[in-house]
């Protein structure tokens, strides 16, 4: 332990990769510095929700041991380390598996440009999967009037869930199975979506980091090329709010 550490609510300022960071009472170190405008890579944290930690994305080195900067507290003095080869190197494999996990076909996909699983790949120099892909087969729901779900694109982040339950109200979304089994369910009793209150306002619509919920009559209303990490990379804009495409 950094002996300087201070275990105090804060506030206070800890090191990442060689530049301070100032963190208010109660900040994480992924909060602290994705306001402070320093990019750490993730894909299952929202500031407006409690941490989750299960992309692991966000996981950085605190004065030599490894943490998912979403969940650690900030704290005065200590050392934080990001931007390493080794980090990078276990980013990268984490995304590799999520696209062989899912079906990710970027230059079909309605998300392309605007999503945040291939904005993160952007960022970390992926060219390849690298592991064998899994081609799951899981079933797309269209019963809804207005959205289209896509649950092979699911990579579990449960964001919809917690919008939906916490922010919307409405429960919509749950996850169901365990282990290797465990995929997103539409929580009604027929399993339909169209079975359920979801709107297009609500913020369920919007936090999506890949392609499951989608709009219909919308997937290309903006042109590929022009959206949102197409025309900067994720670090540079990260802490920018979405745009219409409703990329996180």
């Amino acid at each position: 332990m950094n002996p300087q550490r201070i275990d105090s609510l804060g506030p206070g300022s800890f090191e990442l990769d060689g530049k301070e960071v100032e963190f208010a009472p109660g900040d994480t170190i992924l909060r602290a510095a994705t306001r402070a405008g320093h990019y750490i890579p993730h894909l299952c944290w929202k500031p407006e929700f409690a941490p989750h930690g299960s992309c692991r994305l966000c996981t950085v080195k605190v004065n030599g041991h490894t943490h998912a900067s979403c969940t650690t507290p900030a704290h005065a003095g200590d050392v934080v380390e990001s931007a390493t080869d080794e980090l990078t190197q276990l980013r990268l494999n984490l995304v590799q598996f999520l696209f062989t996990e899912g079906n990710h076909f970027c230059p079909s996909c309605e998300k392309s440009g605007s999503c945040t699983l291939q904005g993160v790949a952007y960022e970390l120099g992926m060219t390849t999967e690298h592991y064998s892909p899994l081609f799951p087969d899981r079933p797309v729901d269209a019963s809804h009037p207005d959205v289209l779900l896509d649950f092979n694109r699911c990579i579990l982040c449960e964001l919809c869930i917690r919008a939906s339950s916490i922010h919307d109200g409405k429960h919509v979304f749950a996850l169901s199975g365990r282990g290797i089994t465990t995929h997103l369910i539409v929580n009604a009793a027929t399993g339909r979506l169209a079975d359920t209150a979801l709107a297009l306002s609500d913020k369920a619509m919007t936090v999506c980091p890949v392609g499951v919920i989608l709009r219909k009559r919308h997937g290309f209303a903006v042109p590929i090329g022009q959206r949102r990490y197409d025309q900067q990379p994720i670090s540079a804009i990260a802490g920018e709010p979405p745009d219409e495409e409703g990329a996180p």
